[in-house]
């Protein structure tokens, strides 16, 4: 059962990710018919806590709360990545999992999860600019850098900030049903459930050539995205052979030709989804994918979403959509 809510607080806590996890389990909407828990926010490091915005906050340190806590929650905090945790802290949340209470995490607050050996053997997640870092210093852990968030034995860690919602709208969904957890999700005006992953959030400047040798042809093919074209006819624009050509491009920009033309190819999709109202055929064509089944194809794979789903995320919302 999910009634006893504990968030358990560092030095350097974000507010709004302190804030998500208070917005969803602190908030009474008995009135609605919602669940109503018995929530706590406690200090592991005193009873004042500094936070990443500047200010500060009083916090009961009472970690004993922890120990019948149904769920605890660790918000991220500001230099969490390098830190050292409090020894009972980890101890506590080592104690919580192991009688059958759920932990989780929001950002960089999984590197507590992994201080405390909560990572060694299940899947994870981290904000993808933490995901190599998170691999680094907990290597028996097995990340997964593309989604918003994984829940794996009892441990739910989370991408970045929003996706901080989305796991603890799952917990409540898992836990006590879809009408629950979109009841919360509609009064905090927030999707009860997002499509795809991580990998939409990312920028992904693609490698460009370390010298001029095939600088003259990645600025060709840039401007001839809707083109076929063959590592042939490139070589041959490169004054070279096939097979040097190939050979040169992956030693220069870290790719194949393939794989270069066609992250340019979606990258220059996301800007048409994202600021103009064509249709899904016409980008299809205008990128290069030539029609709209491979284009989709291509688009998950790279973007971890639909071209649909993109747009309605990231469309300026001052346009509108032309039927």
């Amino acid at each position: 059962m999910l009634r006893n809510v504990v968030t358990v607080l560092l030095n350097g806590v974000h507010p709004f990710e302190l804030g998500v996890v208070c917005e969803i389990f602190g908030l009474d909407r008995g009135d609605e018919g919602l669940p109503v828990y018995d929530f706590a926010v406690v200090s592991a490091e005193g009873r004042e806590l500094t936070t990443h915005a500047g200010f500060r906050v009083l916090v009961d340190p009472d970690l004993d709360r922890l120990e019948d806590a149904d769920m605890i929650a660790v918000p991220a905090g500001d230099t969490y990545v390098e830190r050292d945790y409090p020894p009972e802290l980890l101890a506590a949340l080592r104690r919580a999992v192991d009688r059958g209470a759920t932990v989780l995490s929001v950002c960089s607050g999984v590197f507590v999860l992994g201080a405390a050996g909560l990572l060694d053997g299940r899947r994870c997640t981290a904000h993808w600019r933490h995901t190599e870092a998170l691999s680094r210093r907990y290597p028996e852990a097995r990340v997964e850098p593309d989604v918003l968030y994984v829940d794996d034995s009892g441990v739910i860690t989370s991408a970045g900030t929003a996706s901080g919602i989305d796991a603890c709208l799952h917990l409540v969904r898992k836990e006590q049903g879809s009408a629950v957890a979109n009841g919360i999700a509609r009064r905090m005006v927030v999707p009860p459930h997002r499509e795809g992953g991580q990998a939409q959030y990312v920028d992904r400047p693609l490698p460009r050539a370390k010298s001029d040798t095939v600088a003259g042809v990645l600025s060709w093919m840039e401007r001839h995205l809707d083109r076929e074209v063959t590592v042939e006819e490139l070589a041959a624009r490169a004054h070279m052979s096939p097979r040097t050509f190939a050979r040169r491009f992956q030693q220069e920009t870290g790719t194949t030709p393939y794989r270069w033309l066609l992250g340019q190819r979606v990258l220059l999709a996301r800007e048409l989804l994202e600021a103009t109202d064509g249709t899904i055929d016409s980008i299809a064509v205008r990128a290069g994918f030539g029609n709209a089944a491979t284009f989709r194809h291509h688009f998950a794979r790279w973007v971890g979403t639909t071209p649909q789903a993109y747009r309605r995320a990231f469309r300026d919302p001052g346009r509108e959509l032309s039927a």
